[in-house]
């Protein structure tokens, strides 16, 4: 059987595994999923070269979830992630993979998470655990964590925790796991570093390497919408109000989803259906003739149901779900803009899937720029722009209006009104069910533009570093990692939280240069507290702290941040 043909029952998954796969509403395994399922559960090593958003989670996830023993509360399953994120989202894919296992347990842990609550539910028991580094060594130095039972180990995002000096950490920990542990190791790239701990600490692995074809045509704008302060479905309508399209295909994660949209947009007036794995194939191709023919204006479907897929009116593509594999976006938006034609592609962001718009973003070479959602103003002008062009081709046709005419001639006659008053009458009476002017509330605004604008451009003509003053009990500090090493604020705020164990909210402005950055920290942070920010690894680069003294200095070293009661000056070694 060919990987193309395969389903997730012909992978010999346990049948709670299955199920819970079933439920989610997954239909066919990725690239990635097709080859490692079936070498993990042979007890293989394996090796995974792909990139983020091909599916990687449930790559290790599915298999060795399969062998998990619920009926034993030790920890079976050690996830190694390089961020809080990353671990937490990975600990949430667990849990909803084993949702038809009872009895089965996942504990996240990382910094900035407190201890004590971690330290109990150790002690009540996890079959899986995912944790970043620092903080699963500081449990291993502890007692906390028993790792001498464990069966599988998993290193995600290898080359990640190698940019951000971790690499070490990791060999450490694996020092401290059984040597009959079976392990996957999953990275983007492999660097000589990470090859090494491939070669020292997995057996014969099975090398999988997955080719990355991601990339999207020029003549498809694409932009996000970040999922927060609306209901993604009055979201949905307020696009489909101002957005002129003539076709669109709307993709989500599960066959009920298809079903359960496409009701809820024919009840606000849409032409809608739902297409997906369910439907025999006579039902499927009727549905694509419909929406050939003009007969439907808006499908809903699955990556596995819209393959093939090819009609010319495709305006638009909407990721109402984003999907989790960064080809699967590219195939998806690939049903628009086809033959030299342009097309849009909207996608819809949730705040805990920014990580799979960054992987998208990095695998298709193309960013995704930021939309604003139609204002109640807009909304409004689309609508009266509808209503006049409707008055238009009435009065540009040929339809027989003479009764019409004679009845509300007779009416303004008879109730002595003017023909403006009957106008205004007759305008409120039609838009009733469907207001004209249309108010709503003010949208929150998007944290990742937020984000990436404080990381934009921080430099007047002059080269003078533009920022806000720190907010009171802040201080500023200069760092030794910037633009060029590739960071992120996103990676800093994650390492000192992992690393030093600072919660993200105490970490104030962050705003990057091309050599350095600077952030703000709690002006009364502890001595050991900065000692450990310093000596931080991000993107490579040791952090080496020190107190900010502004744009006069010009780029070059600067002053040591000196804690209060010390007069020592510290840095990384």
């Amino acid at each position: 059987m060919t990987t193309e043909n395969l389903t997730f029952s012909d992978l010999a998954l346990s049948p709670a595994v299955l199920s819970a796969v079933t439920k989610v509403g997954y239909e066919v395994p990725s690239p990635i999923q097709a080859a490692a399922i079936p070498a993990l559960l042979e007890g293989k090593d394996i090796v995974g070269l792909a990139q983020t958003g091909t599916g990687k989670t449930a790559a290790f996830a599915l298999p060795m979830l399969s062998q998990v023993d619920v009926t034993k509360s030790h920890t079976q399953i050690l996830v190694l992630a390089p961020t809080r994120e990353l671990a937490i989202q990975v600990a949430e894919a667990f849990q909803r993979y084993a949702s038809e296992m009872p009895g089965f347990h996942v504990l996240p842990i990382y910094g900035g998470q407190d201890m004590r609550g971690q330290l109990r539910q150790l002690k009540r028991g996890a079959q899986v655990v995912v944790g970043t580094p620092g903080r699963v060594m500081d449990h291993l130095r502890r007692g906390s964590l028993d790792l001498s039972k464990l069966t599988n180990l998993v290193l995600d995002e290898a080359d990640e925790m190698l940019r951000m000096g971790f690499i070490d950490d990791v060999s450490w920990i694996l020092e401290h796991t059984p040597a009959t542990r079976q392990t996957a190791l999953f990275s983007a790239t492999m660097p000589k570093e990470i090859r090494r701990v491939a070669t020292t600490y997995l057996r014969n692995p099975e090398e999988i390497r997955i080719a990355n074809e991601s990339k999207t045509g020029a003549n498809i704008e694409q932009v996000y919408w970040m999922v927060s302060g609306t209901n993604k479905l009055d979201a949905l309508t307020r696009i489909l109000e101002v957005e002129p399209f003539d076709a669109i295909i709307m993709f989500v994660r599960t066959k009920t989803a298809t079903v359960e949209l496409a009701e809820k947009l024919e009840a606000r007036g849409y032409s809608a259906a739902a297409i997906n794995g369910d439907m025999n194939q006579q039902l499927r191709e009727r549905t694509i003739e419909r929406l050939k023919n003009k007969k439907l204006d808006i499908l809903i479907a699955t990556d596995v149901a819209a393959r093939g897929i090819d009609v010319e009116r495709v305006s638009h593509v909407i990721n109402y779900d984003i999907p989790y594999d960064s080809e699967a976006y590219v195939h998806r938006i690939g049903r628009t803009g086809r033959a030299g034609r342009s097309g849009k592609a909207i996608l819809f962001v949730a705040p805990r899937e920014k990580r799979l718009l960054y992987a998208i973003e990095k695998a298709t070479s193309q960013r995704i720029e930021a939309m604003k959602l139609p204002s109640g103003d807009t909304i409004t002008a689309a609508r009266v722009d509808q209503f006049f062009q409707s008055i238009t081709e009435v009065l540009e046709s040929e339809q027989d209006m003479s009764f019409f005419d004679d009845l509300l001639g007779n009416y303004c006659r008879e109730k002595e009104v003017e023909p403006e008053q009957l106008a205004m009458a007759m305008a409120y009476l039609l838009q009733k069910d469907r207001p004209l002017q249309v108010k709503l509330a003010d949208i929150k605004p998007d944290p990742i533009r937020e984000k990436r604008e404080r990381s934009g451009s921080d430099r007047g003509e002059r080269g003078e570093r533009r920022s806000r003053a720190p907010e009171q009990g802040m201080k500023r500090f200069r760092i030794e990692v910037g633009r060029t090493h590739g960071a992120r604020p996103g990676d800093i705020v994650g390492a000192i939280a992992n690393e030093a164990g600072l919660q993200s909210r105490q970490i104030g402005q962050i705003k990057l240069f091309d050599s350095f950055s600077t952030l703000d920290l709690p002006e009364d942070m502890a001595a050991t507290m900065a000692q450990k920010i310093a000596s931080i690894h991000v993107r490579g680069q040791v952090l080496s702290l020190s107190e900010d003294r502004g744009p006069a200095r010009k780029g070059g070293g600067g002053g040591s941040f000196k804690p209060k009661g010390k007069k020592k000056k510290f840095a990384s070694k």
